[in-house]
């Protein structure tokens, strides 16, 4: 329980406590960056696996599918969408924000008692189960 009374996270966001449309969960969260890593590690093989190009591309796998599939391929595989608060579409600035964010990483660790990011607070976003 936490200091402010919530129970569950994504309760004060009036999200459910499980299944869809719930707070996505971190093994998923981790499962889903390591995909998304993983498939850009491979894609940078092209060119000798330079660090600068697995982030450019990792990059490019957001900004791509973001707008476009509610989530990344990661995402997607474990269940998960990206959403505005309000439930809308991400839009194409949102993504942008989040990834420029999840690139340099401290964002990403960095929670709030919703288990929403730094990356996801700033772009006014939240990573639900599908």
């Amino acid at each position: 329980m936490t200091q402010t009374g919530e129970t569950y996270p994504g309760e004060r966001l009036g999200l459910p406590r499980e299944g869809s449309g719930s707070v996505a969960r971190l093994g998923r969260r981790v499962g889903a960056i390591f995909i998304d890593y993983g498939a850009a590690y491979l894609i940078s093989g092209f060119w000798g696996w330079d660090a600068i190009s697995i982030l450019v591309i990792f990059a490019i796998i957001q900004l791509v599918f973001l707008p476009t599939l509610q989530g990344s391929p990661g995402h997607r595989i474990f269940g998960l969408r990206l959403v505005r608060l309000d439930g809308a579409w991400v839009g194409l600035w949102r993504p942008i924000v989040r990834t420029v964010l999840l690139v340099l990483v401290i964002p990403a660790v960095i929670w709030d008692a919703d288990q929403r990011g730094l990356h996801d607070k700033a772009a006014g976003t939240v990573l639900l189960r599908a």
